[in-house]
């Protein structure tokens, strides 16, 4: 029997209308009918309000609500988690869609494989312009895409892209959900790796989703900053995973870097390689600095914004579709 799915969109800015619209599309098209489409909103009556006027529970299950939390996204996830009535959940990003068969796909492996208890999907980058020459594809995990040096075929892996993954619900609740905000995919992989085993999150790269990459982050500023900041954040998530948490996907993906990427750029032919091979030291050296200041400022005590601290003990059983509403652009 297949497994019912509530579908989780969190959004945050009115400036992704256009980009919601078409993530609640994909996901109401689905050849799976998911029980439920939530669409939570992080601290913005304003986007609230206009997502309740197109969507009407009547008309077509989706569900808007309101962040009910302290927080940003992991605290927006949390707060759809305790009200989901699927026996799994899947998060879609508000700026990425999905194919018709995502929730299929994913039943199918649920059923198929039932010691696994969470599924990271590849969100494939579309770009809103052409990729810079010096960017490479080992590092599109900055704007949450699917990036060079992960499996090629269905297995185990350390952390999934939250962009799109799945959980059954029983197993997020059984971890307390996202204790993170801005590491809140990490984070939760690694508490359910922690206490169902390294073999209940899977990534299968086959299952695969659209995820939309303005111009804004195709620069040099945007993408030194990231790996400088996520790293420095991922400290404070380390240690608020306490057993759960450690650096062996950080330290193999920087010996792939320096063993395969950087080689493998410097020997190719071609304008983009050579800028390449420089951008992917850059990077790694950025994400070693984050990584040192942000252990300087655990120890000094300067740990930045509160993070959202899971959910409590596990919750009791709990707008008309605009006629222009986009299904995924090319």
């Amino acid at each position: 029997m297949s497994l019912s799915f509530s579908v989780v969109i969190c959004a945050y800015t009115e400036a992704r209308w256009p980009r919601l619209l078409g993530a609640v599309a994909s996901a109401r098209a689905q050849t799976l009918e998911p029980a439920e489409i939530i669409v939570c909103i992080d601290h913005n009556p304003e986007l609230a309000e206009r997502c309740r006027e197109a969507w009407r529970e009547s008309a077509g299950g989706v569900r808007v609500i309101e962040n009910r939390h302290f927080g940003r996204l992991g605290s927006a996830r949390n707060t759809a988690l305790e009200i989901a009535r699927g026996d799994a959940v899947a998060f879609l990003d508000d700026d990425a869609c999905a194919g018709p068969d995502w929730l299929l796909r994913l039943a199918e492996l649920y059923n198929r494989e039932p010691h696994v208890q969470a599924i990271g999907c590849s969100p494939r980058p579309r770009f809103e312009r052409d990729r810079p020459t010096w960017f490479p594809d080992e590092f599109d995990w900055v704007f949450g895409c699917a990036y060079r040096g992960l499996p090629t075929e269905r297995e185990p892996v350390g952390r999934l892209i939250g962009a799109a993954m799945s959980v059954r619900t029983a197993a997020a609740l059984a971890v307390r959900g996202f204790h993170s905000d801005d590491h809140d995919d990490m984070d939760l992989s690694h508490r359910l790796i922690h206490h169902y085993g390294p073999e209940s999150v899977v990534y299968d790269p086959s299952i695969q989703v659209a995820h939309h990459v303005t111009a804004q982050r195709l620069t040099w500023s945007y993408f030194w900053r990231r790996c400088f900041t996520v790293n420095r954040g991922k400290v404070l998530a380390y240690r608020d995973m306490e057993e759960a948490g450690n650096l062996n996907a950080d330290v193999a993906f920087g010996w792939s870097i320096l063993r395969n990427a950087v080689p493998r750029y410097v020997l190719a032919a071609g304008e983009r390689r050579p800028l390449c091979a420089v951008a992917s030291v850059a990077g790694l050296l950025l994400a070693g600095l984050g990584h040192l200041v942000g252990r300087i400022s655990l120890r000094l005590g300067v740990t930045g914004p509160a993070a959202t601290r899971g959910l409590g003990p596990p919750p009791q059983a709990a707008a008309a579709d605009p006629a222009s509403a986009p299904v995924c652009p090319e």
